[in-house]
């Protein structure tokens, strides 16, 4: 959109919003901001302004006439010297404003060494005008678009570290007693890592599971009260049962099983015993049968 009264914004050609919920920040794209141009700022985001690497503005909602210190060259002279381009080049880079959330997992391990899946869901947000300077002075980004996705690269081994606190030094089964402590200590240790790139946080809500589905479920069994050799029984039960194996109850509580009118099946005890050598009798000789 060349000219001189050129609107710079974040909607696109179509009346897009360009920035999304996984977008924090938004480069403009296009070198043609120069004295004139209308600036807009939507309500639920900042606009910084920059010429030359150094920050000029700040603007909040609203519409504004960039009067830059510089004066650009038009016509001939700038066709000719610098092939239509200001040397003079303005940058906007927008800031989402927005509470955007932010997911993370990852992999613990517990006292027992058993390993543990961790979730993390976090809300994140840039409350004011200096903390917006803040983020594009301190928070590197790729191309034109810096996601929450890039965010979370620089968040995910805080985050790792903290739950890593708890969670290894607390038993298997009891991880989940610690999820108060362990979501305030995420939340501090995340807080002040994210507050150097002018990012505030909301909100962390942390899950923490065994990885093993079995040891879940074990776990699962043993919250009704159940013994642990008495979860194991009706874990093997269930997964008889799932294989329609008649007697899964039978293992459920721990009894054999038998069918009316079949001989039980015989102790194997005779046959795994060791039993004393017996001498083995010689047979006797046939009355007729003469003995040479």
């Amino acid at each position: 959109m060349p000219g001189i009264r050129n609107v710079i914004s974040t909607l696109g050609d179509n009346g897009e919003e360009v920035m999304g919920p996984e977008v924090l920040l938004w480069h403009y794209p296009n070198n043609d901001i120069m004295n004139g141009s209308l600036l807009t700022v939507e309500s639920n985001h900042f606009c910084v302004l920059k010429s030359r690497g150094a920050i000029l503005n700040v603007y909040e909602t609203g519409q504004y006439t960039v009067a830059t210190p510089d004066r650009p060259l038009f016509g001939s002279m700038q066709q000719a010297f610098y092939g239509g381009q200001s040397p003079w080049q303005y940058e906007a880079l927008y800031i989402n404003r927005s509470k955007l959330v932010v997911k993370t997992n990852g992999m613990a391990l517990s006292r027992e060494m058993a390993e543990m899946v961790y979730s993390v869901d976090y809300y994140i947000h840039v409350e004011t005008r200096e903390a917006a300077v803040q983020l594009v002075q301190h928070m590197p980004y790729r191309g034109h678009v810096l996601t929450i996705q890039e965010v979370n690269a620089y968040a995910g081994p805080v985050i790792e570290q903290a739950v890593n606190q708890v969670v290894q030094i607390t038993p298997l089964e009891s991880v989940n007693e610690k999820i108060h402590d362990l979501s305030q200590i995420v939340f501090q240790h995340l807080q002040q890592f994210l507050k150097d790139y002018g990012i505030a946080l909301n909100t962390v809500k942390v899950l923490v599971f065994p990885r093993d589905e079995r040891m879940k479920a074990l776990i699962s069994l043993k919250a009704f009260g159940l013994s642990e050799i008495d979860a194991v029984r009706y874990y093997t039960a269930m997964l008889m049962a799932e294989r329609g194996i008649v007697s899964a109850p039978n293992m459920a509580i721990g009894q054999p099983f038998s069918i009316n009118g079949v001989q039980p099946t015989v102790s194997t005890e005779r046959y795994t015993v060791n039993t004393p050598n017996t001498p083995v009798a010689t047979p006797a000789a046939h009355p007729t049968q003469q003995i040479r």
